[in-house]
């Protein structure tokens, strides 16, 4: 397997994800519209492009994480205008499905193979390599990137049609909101029971129900 990889985009995620993977023995070939976070990147040994398509021809597989539509919709065209031959295209943005769907369009016509790969985890998760990688699209090219996700995170799953792992997305961001209106909830009536807000959660957090909604959340 070739240990060449291209982000776009090193921000929180995208630079914490290169680095956990300059760790492994990788080759992260990596851009950013921002001057300084190619600059810090480049000291910890990511090699730094001039933009998104030298990205494309330089590296196989190529993993975008981007902070709005208008800045995927940029690095799409540049991929697909860089003449590279056709690339794995990894977006791992959260975004709203027609934006994912608008990203592969313009790939498509040069060959190039989308995947919507949204990451289930924090920035701080990422440095620890605690993400889920929510994969989806063609299932050949999710299988071919499998151990560049084992890499950076600690599970991924091939969740079939494409849009598919933002669906998935939109489903546990859904979760999570409901937990945290019951949990502030939960500490609401605790409060007006007079008992202590500190004591509530220590001990509700050991109970085995409490145990298992954490572990389901985190999937």
């Amino acid at each position: 397997m070739d240990k060449t990889v291209g982000i776009v985009g090193l921000g929180i995620m995208g630079s914490a994800i290169a680095r956990n993977l300059v760790e492994r023995g990788w080759r992260v070939i990596g851009f950013d519209v921002a001057a300084a976070r190619c600059a810090e990147l480049a000291r910890a040994g990511v090699t730094i492009a001039e933009d998104a398509g030298e990205v494309a021809r330089g590296a196989p597989v190529i993993m975008t994480s981007l902070p709005d539509p208008a800045a995927v919709v940029e690095v799409a065209r540049q991929i697909a205008g860089s003449a590279a031959p056709p690339r794995i295209v990894v977006e791992l943005s959260t975004l709203t499905l027609a934006d994912k769907l608008g990203f592969e369009a313009i790939l498509k016509p040069s060959g190039h193979i989308a995947l919507d790969c949204p990451l289930s985890g924090t920035g701080a998760q990422a440095i620890n390599r605690d993400l889920v990688v929510y994969a989806s699209g063609d299932s050949a090219a999710i299988a071919q990137c499998a151990g560049l996700f084992a890499d950076f995170a600690r599970q991924s799953a091939d969740l079939c049609a494409y849009g598919n792992g933002s669906r998935m997305k939109f489903i546990a961001n859904h979760l999570v909101a409901i937990h945290n209106v019951a949990a502030a909830e939960a500490m609401l009536l605790a409060q007006r029971a007079g008992l202590d807000p500190k004591m509530v959660v220590d001990w509700s957090a050991r109970a085995p129900a409490a145990r298992a909604c954490s572990r389901c959340a985190r999937r």
